[in-house]
């Protein structure tokens, strides 16, 4: 490992690095100080002035996994209902690097279940999520592309059509191919824009 000495940010990027290297190739399961360690080439003591615990390690890869998916190129699409499908679009594992980084976020969920406050950062990042998707219902609704009703009531299930998506999708590639994937989503917004005034 490359040596940088006095150079703290350095060194936590090189930590950062391997810790997402880890994260890639072996998932929240294989994430231990010894792997991100092993990594580096370097002792699980030099890791513990970063990371004291395990919880330290998994809510840095929680962070870097939120910034790694924040710099992905997004979808730009008009105001509306297209606006809210090229959101979803973004969170769907339709390719190589999506479907990476959505392994990643769904085996966090175990670490999360376990630790109330991985568990509270979770329930904060999905409420993030939902306020964004129901931005893009209220704008949908006010161009008549979808009937009223309560935007916050539909984003979550808007929110939990697209979870499920992405589980079945992860476990089952085969089946759920991105073309397939794409024609869910379409069908469920097509659904949406005819019922939803009835949910």
């Amino acid at each position: 490992m490359p040596r940088h000495k006095g150079d703290h940010d350095a060194r936590r990027r090189d930590v950062s690095a391997a810790v997402w290297h880890v994260l890639a190739t072996y998932g929240f399961g294989g994430l231990t100080l010894r792997a991100v360690a092993a990594e580096m080439g370097a002792t699980t003591g030099l890791l513990t002035h970063y990371f004291p615990s395990k919880k330290d390690l998994v809510a840095h890869a929680l962070t870097l996994l939120d910034e790694h998916r924040a710099a992905r190129p997004r979808r730009t699409a008009p105001e509306g209902l297209a606006a809210l499908r090229a959101v979803l679009m973004d969170i769907l594992p339709l390719t190589r690097q999506t479907a990476a980084d959505n392994r990643i976020w769904v085996g966090s969920w175990d670490a999360a279940m376990a630790d109330p406050d991985l568990a509270a950062g979770h329930a904060a990042r999905y409420a993030r999520s939902r306020e964004r998707i129901r931005h893009h219902v209220e704008a949908a609704q006010r161009l008549g592309e979808l009937p009223k009703s309560d935007p916050a009531d539909l984003a979550v299930a808007i929110q939990s059509f697209a979870l499920g998506l992405i589980v079945q999708a992860l476990l089952d590639a085969e089946e759920f191919p991105p073309q397939q994937q794409i024609r869910l989503l379409d069908g469920y917004l097509a659904t949406l824009a005819t019922t939803a005034g009835d949910l």
